[in-house]
């Protein structure tokens, strides 16, 4: 009796020592994929995408037919919903293009006053497909089912629209009256769009539709302006080495080439917005690639 109770009692501080010792040892352990061995096939694959800059979502990589295709186009406004988000976007291109002396002809803006425009607007542009996105993210937790491919897509647009700011911040350094802007900007468009995007997410979609009408127009001025404007240097002056990586430019390309890239972008993000105001939020997106 005294030797059996004496081995139970002994077998609970056995089995703590066993524990630990596995504890100890799981702990001590590297997971392959943070191993820094150069023998791990994993760890070489992580750091091979890590040198490659392999980060970024899907986007268009465009043929000089593509970059010559995206030219404006207006899709008529059609219901009470799109006049007014019409209206909309003509008040706040008004308004913006007063504040920043922003003249709608040729050979008059200077590269200062086109790269305040291009930046502060690109914070702008950046902030409705995350905010629809995120959006719908919730929603399909929510309610437990797929989303249909919209995700994805809104997610690369945001993603888009910030790789253009992060280029264009290669040839501007901004000021802290420019930060302040964007912080007061973006703090209340992006709250607005959110609350407007619960309430219509058709409407929101037609409103960035026409909004991306308006930059394929500015880009396609500024493209102007690089062959007959104040801005010709851009035409020969080498595009930063993000916006190489990113649409897949050659070794010679230059900033022409990057606005070409830029407008593409647009007319795009034009497209993809003015279709999905035309779907309910549970179709399909017929542009989701999986």
């Amino acid at each position: 009796m005294i030797s059996t109770a004496r081995h139970l009692s002994f077998r609970p501080v056995n089995l703590v020592n066993r524990i630990r010792t596995r504890l100890n040892s799981t702990i001590t352990s590297t997971h392959p994929k943070l191993a820094k061995d150069a023998l791990s096939s994993v760890y070489q694959k992580q750091k091979s995408l890590l040198n490659s800059k392999d980060y970024v979502l899907f986007h268009p990589v465009y043929s000089k037919s593509d970059l010559e295709a995206a030219t404006y186009t207006h899709r008529k406004a059609s219901g009470i919903k799109d006049h007014i988000v019409f209206g909309l976007v003509c008040t706040m291109r008004y308004v913006f293009d007063t504040v920043t002396g922003y003249v709608d002809t040729p050979n008059v803006m200077s590269e200062r006053q086109w790269l305040n425009r291009i930046c502060f607007l690109e914070t702008v542009a950046g902030v409705p497909g995350m905010v629809a996105a995120m959006l719908r993210h919730t929603r399909s937790l929510r309610l437990l089912k797929r989303d249909n491919g919209w995700i994805h897509t809104l997610l690369e647009e945001a993603e888009n629209e910030r790789m253009h700011l992060l280029t264009f911040m290669k040839l501007k350094e901004p000021g802290l009256m420019f930060r302040a802007m964007v912080l007061v900007t973006q703090a209340v468009f992006f709250n607005t769009y959110l609350v407007c995007y619960l309430l219509s997410p058709q409407t929101c979609h037609r409103f960035v539709g026409y909004l991306e009408e308006s930059a394929v127009h500015s880009y396609t001025l500024c493209l102007k302006d690089i062959e007959q404007g104040k801005i010709r240097h851009w035409g020969t002056q080498p595009a930063p080495e993000i916006a190489r990586f990113y649409w897949q430019l050659p070794e010679n390309a230059t900033i022409k080439d990057v606005v070409a890239a830029v407008r593409a972008d647009e007319a795009d993000h034009r497209d993809t917005n003015h279709a999905l105001a035309e779907l309910q939020v549970d179709d399909v997106n017929p542009k989701a690639y999986s």
